[in-house]
């Protein structure tokens, strides 16, 4: 098997993961803050590594220059990125917030243009623009209005789109430059720290520490929040990683919008949401623009 069609391979469970994860932050939000549940994520998305490195035997060696090199792209993605989308996810539905962020391949195309001189063609151009039109017309077509909603929640969704883009654009030069690993670890690291510094942070002052572990009662909670820490965020990261090292961000970017698509399906399967003939018509529609775009990409 290729490298590229690996890195296909990657982008498209990549998709699935993030597409079934709108479901899942829904069920933390029922009973734990969206701090808490940032901080619950990334604990076990350090557990995870922490074991993956342990049964591998793989060591780590991080110089401090590279940590800060690496630091801003973890403030984009997952910090920027997660503490964003949880707030949205807080105040608007996640079809919503699936329509905002379908226009993370529009930022990353313009901004990786700009940033790493990626031009795109005329037909990549072409199939993103069908692949959010997809989106757009599947979600309308689903009742949901684009133009309403919690004004500060559709802002929230908004800032994570820009530092998705972000973080797609310039992972592509760190991703030449350190481990899939190395960057992952990094990553999950300041997530760990920041979150659960905030969190406990805040219950230390207003003296509520017991209602940081209440939601751990839940089973639901427990299930939602080892599929959040292990596959969202630490397999994601790696997943992403490792596509971008492969493909260009443009490209890359293309495939978030599969998970829109994932995101429709699993309210069919899980909560019995109805299944139109529009979403299979959306659905077509999104899948022929990130076949387009990869294939005009190839030809340029």
């Amino acid at each position: 098997m290729t490298e590229k069609r690996k890195a296909y391979i990657a982008a498209i469970i990549y998709a699935f993961v993030i597409g079934l994860s709108f479901m899942f932050v829904k069920v933390t939000l029922t009973v734990a803050s969206p701090i808490d549940t940032l901080a619950h994520r990334f604990t076990f998305a350090l557990i995870g590594i922490a074991l993956l490195m342990a049964f591998t035997q793989n060591k780590l060696t991080i110089k401090r220059q590279d940590f800060f090199k690496i630091l801003p792209l973890a403030i984009l993605y997952p910090i920027a990125f997660f503490t964003f989308q949880v707030l949205g996810l807080a105040k608007i539905s996640s079809s919503e917030a699936g329509i905002i962020q379908a226009t993370i391949p529009i930022f990353t195309l313009a901004l990786a243009s700009v940033i790493l001189k990626e031009k795109a063609t005329k037909g990549q151009l072409v199939s993103i623009s069908l692949s959010v039109l997809g989106v757009i017309y599947m979600l309308f077509m689903n009742g949901v209005n684009a133009t309403t909603g919690n004004i500060i929640g559709s802002g929230f969704i908004l800032l994570s789109a820009i530092a998705a883009s972000l973080y797609n654009v310039f992972a592509r030069r760190l991703t030449k430059q350190y481990s899939l690993l190395i960057l992952t670890y990094a990553m999950t690291l300041c997530g760990f720290v920041i979150f659960n510094g905030m969190a406990l942070g805040h219950h230390l002052v207003n003296g509520t520490l017991n209602e940081f572990y209440q939601p751990f009662k839940h089973a639901d909670f427990v299930i939602a929040i080892l599929y959040l820490g292990i596959l969202s965020s630490l397999g994601t990261s790696y997943l992403s990683n490792y596509a971008l090292s492969k493909l260009e961000a443009s490209k890359m970017s293309v495939f978030s919008n599969f998970a829109t698509l994932i995101t429709i399906l699993a309210g069919v399967l899980f909560l019995q949401e109805a299944f139109r003939f529009y979403h299979f018509i959306g659905g077509v529609i999104i899948i022929i623009g990130v076949i387009g775009t990869n294939y005009f990409g190839r030809r340029r």
